[in-house]
């Protein structure tokens, strides 16, 4: 929704259709198709977002230290440079046949985080995802944008009523949840 409200076209648990031999170059053979958690398009400017979605919210949250993610596995498009190569490649191929992009759109992966933990080197995350050109969309990032579609019109999705509920009855928030 929040992605929506940008102008972009979103698609939830989208599969990309690996193909034998990128199955063989990524060293997973027996590898079913690869599930992104969110993709979206904004055709005005030709992007396709790749986003991996990390809630975390009752955990520790995303962990990044001395340059990379902890722990890596959690993290596989990010830490593994040709397994991001071949599914982003495939994502776009896969897009184009079905005529759901037009030729040579720009991707760009994305992090989606419900909670950042404090022991992360936020000034390194941040930089190392300017350095490669992805988008983190951190807990702050979405408060920003509940915030913003909470003031405009009705929407009949869940997460649009739940921002309008929770900012339009901050007194409510201070009395559960404190200043």
């Amino acid at each position: 929704m929040l992605l929506r409200h940008q102008g972009y076209w979103t698609t939830p648990s989208f599969k990309v259709e690996l193909t034998k031999e990128d199955k063989r170059r990524i060293g997973r053979p027996s590898s079913p198709r690869w599930e992104l958690d969110l993709i979206a398009y904004k055709p005005s400017v030709n992007e396709i977002l790749a986003i991996e979605c990390k809630s975390l919210l009752d955990s520790t949250g995303v962990v990044f230290r001395n340059g990379r993610f902890e722990p890596e596995k959690h993290y596989k498009l990010f830490s593994e440079k040709l397994l991001r190569s071949v599914v982003l490649k495939r994502l776009v191929r896969q897009l184009k046949q079905t005529g759901s992009c037009i030729d040579i759109p720009k991707v760009r992966l994305c992090l989606a985080s419900g909670k950042i933990a404090g022991k992360t080197d936020r000034d390194g995350l941040i930089s190392h995802f300017e350095r490669n050109d992805w988008k983190l969309f951190d807990p702050e990032w979405v408060f920003q944008k509940l915030s913003e579609a909470a003031k405009k019109g009705y929407e009949n999705d869940v997460a649009f009523i739940v921002s309008k509920l929770l900012l339009r009855n901050k007194e409510l928030l201070k009395k559960y949840y404190g200043d």
